[in-house]
C-alpha cells in the first residue's frame, strides 16, 4: 500500500513537471522576443536612468520611509501602552485611531495632509514633513497592535520580580518590559519597514520638484518621456535592493527568535 502511493506521488509529479515544461517551451516558442526586450529591457534607456535613480530617488525613497517609520514607531509606542492603559479613555482613543488608520487608505491620508489641510487651514507644509506625517500615521496604528503584542508576551513574573525588588511600575516597564517586548516584536517591525518603503512611491500625489523624486515618480516619468517599460522595470529593481535584505534580516531575526525560545 506504501509503494502504491509513492508511485502514485512520483507519477503526480511527473504530470506537474512535463505541464511545466510544455508551457515554458510554448512561451519560448510563441513570444515575440524582440518586441519583450524593446518593452522591458532596453539597455540603452536602462543607462540613461543613471546615476540619478540611485543619487537622488533611491535615496529619497529611503529618507522618506526612515522619517515615515521613526515617526510611526514613536507613535506606535505610545499607542500600544494607551491601548494597555487600565483608564478606560485612553483605551477609547488608542482603539479608535488603530481602527481608523488600519480601515483608511494610505492613499487617503497623503491626499488629506498633501492637499486637504493646506487648503482648509491655509498653511504650506514641508514636503518631508507631509511625508513623515502621512507614512508615520497610517504605520503607526499596524506598529501599535504589534508592539502591544510583545508587551503582553512578556512574562507578567518579570513584572512582579522587579516592582519586589522596589521598582515603580513606570520604571519596570521602561527598563523590563519594554526592551523584552521590542526583541520580540523586532522581526514584524521590520516586515513593517518593507511596507512603508513600498507606501512611500505614494510620494509621487504631492507634486515633487526633481530634486524630491522617489522611485515611483522617477520610474514614472522616465516611462513617459521613454515609451518603454524598463524605466519602471529598474526602478523595481531598486526597490528589491532596499527590500530584499530587509526580508532577509527578518528571517534571520525570526530563526533567532525561536531559537531562542
Amino acid at each position: 500500500m506504501l509503494t502504491h502511493r509513492r508511485q502514485r506521488a512520483r507519477t503526480v509529479r511527473g504530470v506537474q513537471y512535463a505541464v511545466l515544461a510544455v508551457a515554458v517551451a510554448a512561451l519560448a516558442l510563441g513570444a515575440n522576443w524582440g518586441e519583450i526586450r524593446r518593452a522591458f529591457f532596453d539597455l540603452d534607456v536602462a543607462r540613461a536612468q543613471f546615476p540619478e535613480i540611485i543619487g537622488t530617488a533611491l535615496v529619497n525613497t529611503v529618507v522618506y520611509t526612515l522619517l515615515g517609520f521613526g515617526f510611526g514607531l514613536a507613535l506606535g509606542l505610545v499607542l500600544a501602552l494607551m491601548r494597555l492603559s487600565s483608564v478606560p479613555p485612553y483605551r477609547w482613543l488608542a482603539i479608535a485611531y488603530i481602527e481608523f488608520f488600519r480601515g483608511v487608505p494610505a492613499l487617503l491620508v497623503f491626499i488629506a495632509l498633501g492637499f486637504g489641510v493646506p487648503i482648509a487651514f491655509q498653511v504650506v507644509i514641508d514636503q518631508y514633513v507631509t511625508v513623515m506625517l502621512a507614512l508615520g500615521l497610517v504605520g503607526a496604528a499596524y506598529m501599535a497592535e504589534t508592539i502591544r503584542a510583545g508587551i503582553q508576551a512578556v512574562p507578567k513574573g518579570q513584572v512582579e520580580a522587579a516592582r519586589s525588588l522596589g521598582m515603580s511600575q513606570g520604571r519596570a516597564l521602561r527598563s523590563i518590559v519594554v526592551p523584552q517586548a521590542f526583541r520580540i516584536v523586532l522581526p514584524p517591525l521590520t516586515n513593517e519597514l518593507i511596507l512603508l518603503t513600498k507606501d512611500s512611491s505614494l510620494v509621487y500625489l504631492l507634486g515633487l520638484s526633481l530634486g524630491q523624486y522617489e522611485l515611483a515618480k522617477f520610474g514614472r516619468d522616465a516611462l513617459n518621456e521613454n515609451r518603454s517599460l524598463t524605466p519602471i522595470l529598474v526602478a523595481g529593481l531598486c526597490y528589491l535592493i532596499i527590500t530584499l535584505p530587509l526580508g532577509h534580516l527578518v528571517r534571520r531575526l525570526e530563526a533567532r527568535t525561536a531559537k531562542a525560545r
